[in-house]
C-alpha cells in the first residue's frame, strides 16, 4: 500500500493538509483501526467520536433533567440546554434568528412531513419535484395529490444524472394561482451530484417556495442561510457527527412557516385545547411544531456534535473527502477484465466537479452481465468493509440512470403485485441486462487513504467474475459509462 498512498499523494497532495485528521482517528475512533473495519457507508450515517458520548454522559449525570414543558427548577434546567441546542444549529447555519426558525424533529423525514402535511397545497398550487429526490421527499407528493395540487418532475441530464437546468426553468415557469413549492436536494444521496443552490433564488423570483433537502449535502459542506434562504431546509444530526440519532431539524422562514397549515395538534404544540369548545390555539414559531414530548435528553449532545465538528473543521473534512473521492473514481474507471472490458459502471460523474463523497456503482463480468449488487454486499462484508447497496430510497435517480421507464414499471407490477426490490431487480434485469439497485460507497468525518485502498483491493478481486452473474442482458461499459444500443 505504501507505493499506492505515494502515488495518491502526488496526484493529490492537498490531502496532506488534512493530517490532523488521521491524529484524530487515533485518539476518538480507534475501534475503526483496532477491529480492521472499512467503513464506508457515511451518506448513510456518520460516526461519533468517543468524547462526545463521554460528554454527554456526563453532562446528564451532573444534574436532574426533567419534561421541558414545565417550569420546575428539573424543567428549566433541561429547557434551557434545548434552547442553547436550538441557538447553536441556527448559529452553525449562519441562520438569522430573527428570519429562521430551528424546529426539532425525529429525523430529516419528520421535518419533511411537517412541511407535506402542511403545506398550502391546492389545485392552483402545484408540487415540482426533481427525479433526483429522497423517498422522504418523495412522498410530499401525496399530500399534494390529496389536496388536488398537481405533481411534476423536473428531469435529469444523462449520463451525468444532473437536474436539467432548461427543463427546469421552463416548468418554474409554468402558470400557477399561488406559489408552489420547488423540492430538491443540495447533494444526492445517490450519485454525490451537489445540485446548484442559486435555483433557490431562481424559484423565489418565478414565485415558488422551495424546500432544500440538506441530509447529505451539510456533513462536508457549509451551507449559509444568510447567504442561500431556502424557505425549508431538512437534516438529520447523525448524519452530519454520529451521535445523537434521534434528532433532527426542520429550518424554516419564519415569514413562511406561518402559512402553513397543520391538520392535527399534538401535546406541547398548542397554547390552548378545549374538549368542551372543540377549540385549539396552536403555539407560534417552532413550537407548534414540536410533538409531544421531545427527545430532550438528546438533543443536548447535538451542541456537543457541532462543537466537535467545528473543531475538526469542514473545510478540513471537506478536503479529505474531495481527495479520496477523486482518486477512487479515477481507479474504479480505470478496472478491467482480462479481456479489457470495463468492470466498473459509476452512476454519475466521474470526476469531482460539482459533486460530495458518495460514489454509486455497479460491477459488470466480462460479458458485460450484471453482477448481483447483493452478493458483492456479503462479500464486502466478510472482509470487514460497510458499504450500502440497494435503491437508497432514491428511485428516480435510479430509474433515470438505468433507463428503467414507465412500461418497465408497469410490466413488472402485472407480474407481481406484491413487488419488492429483490423482486424487480429480477425483472428488470431480464430487460435488456438492467438494474434496479446498486452498490454505494461514501466518505465522511474520518475516512482515509486506507479505507480507499482496502475498496479497489476488493474490487480488484472481482475481475474475471462470472459466477456473480445475474439476467441475459448485457452491457456494454466505457470509461465508467453504459453504452446501450451504440449511444
Amino acid at each position: 500500500m505504501i507505493d499506492a498512498y505515494e502515488d495518491f499523494l502526488a496526484a493529490f497532495p492537498e490531502y496532506a493538509s488534512t493530517h490532523e485528521i488521521d491524529a484524530l482517528r487515533v485518539r476518538e475512533y480507534r475501534r475503526l483501526d483496532d477491529q480492521h473495519h472499512a467503513y464506508l457507508d457515511y451518506t448513510g450515517g456518520s460516526l461519533h467520536a468517543e468524547s462526545q458520548v463521554l460528554e454527554h454522559a456526563a453532562l446528564l449525570n451532573e444534574h436532574v433533567y426533567g419534561n421541558p414543558h414545565s417550569a420546575s427548577p428539573s424543567s428549566h434546567r433541561m429547557t434551557s440546554l434545548v434552547e442553547e441546542a436550538r441557538r447553536a444549529v441556527l448559529e452553525w447555519f449562519n441562520a438569522p434568528p430573527d428570519e429562521y426558525a430551528a424546529i426539532f424533529t425525529a429525523n430529516a423525514t419528520g421535518a419533511l412531513k411537517h412541511v407535506g402535511e402542511s403545506y398550502p397545497f391546492s389545485q392552483g398550487t402545484q408540487l415540482l419535484l426533481t427525479a433526483d429526490n429522497h423517498n422522504s421527499v418523495n412522498g410530499i407528493r401525496e399530500f399534494a395529490r390529496a389536496k388536488g395540487a398537481p405533481v411534476d418532475y423536473a428531469p435529469l441530464t444523462i449520463p451525468d444524472l444532473r437536474i436539467d437546468r432548461a427543463q427546469l426553468d421552463g416548468m418554474l415557469a409554468a402558470p400557477s394561482t399561488g406559489p408552489g413549492l420547488l423540492a430538491f436536494p443540495a447533494q444526492s444521496n445517490f450519485t454525490g451530484v451537489r445540485h446548484p443552490l442559486d435555483l433557490v433564488d431562481l424559484a423565489h423570483a418565478r414565485g415558488w417556495d422551495v424546500l432544500l433537502d440538506a441530509a447529505a449535502f451539510v456533513p462536508t459542506n457549509h451551507l449559509d442561510l444568510s447567504a442561500v434562504k431556502p424557505d425549508f431546509v431538512c437534516v438529520s444530526f447523525y448524519k452530519m457527527f454520529g451521535y445523537p440519532t434521534g434528532v433532527g431539524c426542520l429550518l424554516a422562514r419564519s415569514k413562511v412557516l406561518a402559512t402553513l397549515r397543520r391538520p392535527w395538534f399534538a401535546g406541547g404544540t398548542v397554547n390552548f385545547a378545549t374538549v368542551s369548545g372543540r377549540a385549539c390555539i396552536l403555539s407560534p414559531g417552532e413550537a407548534g411544531f414540536e410533538d409531544g414530548t421531545l427527545n430532550y435528553l438528546a438533543i443536548p449532545a447535538v451542541e456537543i456534535g457541532l462543537r466537535h465538528l467545528r473543531s475538526v473543521g469542514l473545510d478540513v473534512i471537506h478536503t479529505r473527502v474531495r481527495t479520496l473521492t477523486g482518486w477512487l473514481l479515477q481507479r474504479l474507471v480505470d478496472l478491467q477484465h482480462s479481456n479489457g472490458h470495463h468492470m466498473v459502471r459509476i452512476y454519475g460523474p466521474t470526476t469531482t466537479d460539482s459533486r460530495g463523497g458518495t460514489i454509486t456503482l455497479n460491477f459488470y463480468d466480462p460479458e458485460g452481465h450484471l453482477l448481483d449488487y447483493r452478493r458483492v454486499e456479503e462479500m464486502a462484508g466478510a472482509q470487514g468493509i460497510s458499504l450500502r447497496t440497494g435503491c437508497f430510497c432514491n428511485p428516480g435517480a435510479g430509474e433515470t440512470a438505468e433507463g428503467i421507464n414507465e412500461s418497465d414499471v408497469r410490466a413488472a407490477l402485472e407480474l407481481d403485485a406484491n413487488m419488492n426490490l429483490a423482486r424487480f431487480l429480477e425483472l428488470v434485469t431480464s430487460r435488456g441486462g438492467k438494474s434496479a439497485g446498486a452498490i454505494r460507497v461514501s466518505f465522511g468525518l474520518v475516512s482515509n487513504f486506507a479505507d480507499a485502498y482496502r475498496f479497489i483491493q476488493f474490487a480488484e478481486s472481482l475481475r474475471d467474475q462470472t459466477r456473480l452473474a445475474i439476467g441475459s442482458g448485457t452491457c456494454d461499459i466505457e470509461a465508467g459509462r453504459i453504452i446501450r444500443d451504440g449511444s
